[in-house]
């Protein structure tokens, strides 16, 4: 009896596979089977999945549909993979991502090794100060429209590893469930949310834009993280050509730009004085606008250039009020630190690379009047006068200016 198998997929790769996910953490699918659960039976279940993609019998089963808020007031959906089926996915992208990884353009930033979406906002920076407009493109839906056939014609192009191709093609088909056992078939996009997801949505963007930017405008420089795109532009007429060029060749690919949320962008500053209705976008949490700044010789002046983005201050700001810590009267001020210092040490590190006094200013104020509201409740000799709790805190963090993430670089309250 023979033992070979249809497909060579190491067992080395499935086991680095496992642990990759493993350390990513993550929520359960369909089956509601979470990492823990995988883990207690690991050897039997890492066999079972080996086995099966090495025989070409894996089916993934369906992708648990999660909608979260948008920005925007509205809801994007969600792909949730079972965890045996993100090791699936973790293995084949270790085999398919060096073999693509290479054609890539160097400014498509997102998901990609040694890349961020900081490097794509500090790069854009640059530009704006060299070119005098920007093209903010917004393309709608991208992940729910991407077209089947023309991802696999892409994926042919870099790879004749039946297994490979089998599989994505599987991921591309498999349903969406909802928490009532719904199954929504697709025949286009694919789940945000996907380890396989990022890479082949790479691909699919390197042939639909980039690559045909290199040939039809060579010398036109872009930014893109994922299927966020700018474009810089020397002028308002070869910026209105570019953009009515780009969106016919997504057209093209079964993509629409979306009517209102793409424009063309005057990047305003000393030196440019004219007047125009938009002066300003946002590109990766951040905004970009003329802003005042101090030059390293102290003078003040105008300067095109990003920082946390206006929504995203509102986000953070909801979600620190959503914390309550006002009630937590139960807690140490250490407890409340310990809990919270993750989140904003997150925020910090992203929004503080650039212009970072205001991302500082933004949740210093909003942190530091919750802890205001919770030193009233917590001790009642200064329930009834808000300068005095204020104070205390102040004491607080004079004494350990290092107890709360955005106490390091505050100068105050």
């Amino acid at each position: 009896m023979t033992t070979t198998k249809s497909f060579e997929v190491s067992k080395s790769t499935v086991w680095e596979a496992w642990k990759s996910v493993k350390e990513n953490h993550g929520a359960h699918g369909i089956d509601k089977q979470s990492i823990e659960d995988f883990e207690a039976n690991l050897k039997d279940n890492l066999y079972k999945l080996w086995n099966r993609m090495s025989s070409g019998s894996y089916f993934p089963p369906s992708v648990r549909k999660v909608e979260i808020p948008k920005k925007d007031g509205g809801k994007r959906t969600l792909g949730i993979p079972t965890v045996a089926d993100r090791i699936a996915q973790t293995t084949l992208k270790r085999m398919l991502e060096p073999q693509i990884e290479a054609i890539f353009h160097p400014d498509s930033y997102g998901y990609r090794p040694n890349k961020s979406a900081l490097d794509a906002v500090g790069k854009t920076r640059e530009r704006c100060w060299k070119f005098d407009w920007v093209i903010d493109l917004d393309i709608k839906g991208f992940f729910d429209n991407m077209n089947h056939e023309l991802l696999m014609k892409a994926l042919k192009k870099h790879t004749d590893c039946k297994w490979i191709l089998l599989y994505i093609e599987r991921w591309l088909k498999s349903p969406l469930e909802d928490i009532d056992g719904l199954r929504i078939e697709r025949t286009k996009g694919t789940p945000q949310g996907g380890v396989i997801s990022p890479l082949i949505s790479n691909l699919f963007m390197h042939y639909a834009f980039d690559k045909w930017m290199e040939i039809h405008f060579p010398g036109v420089l872009f930014a893109r993280y994922a299927d966020d795109l700018v474009i810089h532009c020397i002028s308002e007429n070869q910026a209105n050509i570019i953009l009515s060029a780009v969106r016919k060749r997504l057209s093209e690919c079964f993509l629409d730009l979306h009517p209102t949320k793409t424009k063309i962008i005057y990047c305003k500053d000393n030196q440019r004085n004219g007047t125009y209705k938009v002066t300003a976008f946002d590109f990766l949490g951040y905004t970009f606008r003329p802003r005042m700044v101090k030059t390293k010789y102290g003078n003040i002046m105008t300067s095109f250039t990003p920082a946390i983005g206006d929504k995203v201050r509102k986000i953070i700001q909801g979600r620190i009020r959503n914390w309550k810590i006002h009630l937590l009267s139960h807690a140490k001020i250490e407890e409340i630190a310990c809990s919270i210092n993750p989140v904003l040490r997150g925020w910090l590190n992203y929004y503080c690379k650039f212009y970072g006094s205001l991302a500082i200013h933004t949740i210093s104020r909003a942190v530091n009047f919750a802890l205001v509201r919770w030193a009233r409740r917590k001790f009642k000799k200064l329930n009834r006068s808000y300068s005095r709790a204020r104070d205390l805190i102040r004491r607080m963090q004079k004494q350990n200016s290092i107890l709360f993430e955005h106490w390091k670089n505050a100068k105050g309250i």
